[in-house]
């Protein structure tokens, strides 16, 4: 992942027709040019099956590609061994070149809650869009939309990559419709601004952890073990989490206006707060004091490169790349389940610079889901030069002109966020 400032520069220049053809799609050649593979069959099944293939432009730029390979449902019993599907793939391209609209990333009214793919590109007003990000979802009941890594928001960071080696962010530039794919790492810390004395963040917008050895204490002062110090902004839910242990409240410019000994409270536009659990109580409390703060927060690329937060700026987490410059990259990933067959949902780019998002409906006898190295095969073919796994089983869903494009298995899940494009120049705001 290379970016450099002011722009998401050094990435290649979008090409390519508005209204593409799988052939055009699946090697990201231009009409007219010679391709040197065979184009127009998905790598994955045996090599007999039917492929039907229907395409179809939603705007300038825009194109929305469905490809059914294999014409007999699968048995139920051999959904994740059968070899004859089928699969249903559905591929939404954007053109930077000619499309005169955006792609960003989206949340429902708040961070920590869930919503529907469907709803999160209609309230956009957009006219497609995917789902995105890994996301609490279960884990957490009070704030099931969390992201589990990456989220930026026009220019926000949200949610902080973790340090997990098997997550990969995909991140786009509205302004221009560039796209990246690669690894972030964040750093954060608090300094006063009398003192100097510096507090390094853990996570921002992540609910703390009280220590188990001290989970019965009220007072979390006097916890000797090491807790969490994590920071909130108003867009994570419409109070900060709730609990034992110290929250420090600051106005826009970084000042104190309110400390407390238990952990819950209201933020209003412009305030940030500050949690602490455990021994790091205490440490927080040293830290603010008296006085102003600094905030750093800190976006670092695989170069150990900074990328700039600016308006404009949108990125979402995944698990495990998929291609890079072109070659598949899969992990081997043994008898785990999340690397057997599944619903699939794909981001990435062409050697061009067009922007590729794909839904593979799976865990049906209409279509059976793809393993993770099939679902890499079937980026390569796609012409995704640089592609990242989404999050998918279940939160797999494209929406396209108000209506579900694929079909998802079981009822529509709501979800953290969503991937939408949405007509006109990106003109500020998440």
């Amino acid at each position: 992942m290379t970016v450099s400032t002011p722009a998401l520069s050094g990435l290649r220049r979008a090409g390519a027709l508005a209204a593409v053809t799988l052939a055009t799609l699946a090697l990201g050649v231009v009409p007219g040019t010679r391709a040197d593979a065979a184009v127009g069959t998905l790598p994955i099944g045996d090599a007999d099956l039917t492929e039907v293939t229907t395409s179809r432009a939603l705007a300038d730029g825009v194109t929305l590609t469905r490809i059914v390979r294999g014409t007999e449902p699968a048995p139920a019993d051999q959904i994740n061994t059968t070899t004859r599907g089928p699969w249903v793939v559905n591929v939404l391209t954007i053109d930077p070149r000619h499309a005169r609209g955006h792609l960003k990333a989206t949340y429902g009214p708040n961070l920590g809650q869930v919503e529907k793919t469907t709803d999160l590109v209609r309230d956009s007003g957009a006219l497609a869009g995917v789902n995105a990000s890994f996301f609490t979802f279960t884990a957490s009941q009070l704030y099931p939309g969390d992201p589990v890594g990456l989220g930026l928001y026009g220019g926000k960071l949200l949610s902080e990559p973790t340090t997990e080696p098997g997550e990969a962010n995909f991140v786009v530039d509205a302004t221009s419709n560039r796209a990246l794919t690669g690894k972030l790492t964040w750093s954060g810390s608090v300094r006063n601004r009398r003192t100097h004395t510096v507090l390094p963040l853990e996570f921002i917008n992540h609910p703390p952890v009280v220590p188990a050895g001290c989970a019965a204490l009220t007072d979390q002062t006097a916890c000797t073990e090491p807790g969490d110090v994590v920071r909130f902004t108003p867009e994570f839910d419409s109070a900060t989490p709730a609990g034992a242990g110290v929250e420090v409240v600051l106005n826009r410019l970084g000042c104190v206006v309110r400390t407390a000994t238990t952990r819950g409270t209201t933020l209003v536009a412009g305030q940030t707060s500050l949690q602490a659990t455990g021994r790091d109580t205490v440490a927080l409390l040293d830290v603010a004091g008296r006085g102003c703060l600094d905030l750093t927060s800190t976006l670092t690329n695989e170069q150990g490169r900074n990328l700039p937060l600016r308006p404009g700026l949108f990125g979402v987490n995944g698990r495990y790349p998929l291609t890079a410059d072109g070659q598949i990259v899969v992990p081997d990933g043994g008898s785990d389940s999340f690397f057997a067959r599944n619903p699939r949902t794909i981001a990435g780019t062409t050697r061009d610079g067009r922007i590729v998002l794909a839904t593979i409906d799976g865990r049906q006898t209409t279509s059976v889901g793809t393993t993770l190295d099939e679902t890499a095969a079937v980026a390569q073919a796609l012409g995704m030069s640089d592609a990242i796994n989404l999050d998918g089983g279940g939160s797999t869903t494209m929406a396209a002109e108000g209506a579900l494009a694929n079909h998802p298995s079981g009822a529509e899940r709501a979800v953290g966020d969503a991937l939408v494009y949405v007509g006109g120049r990106y003109r500020g705001g998440n």
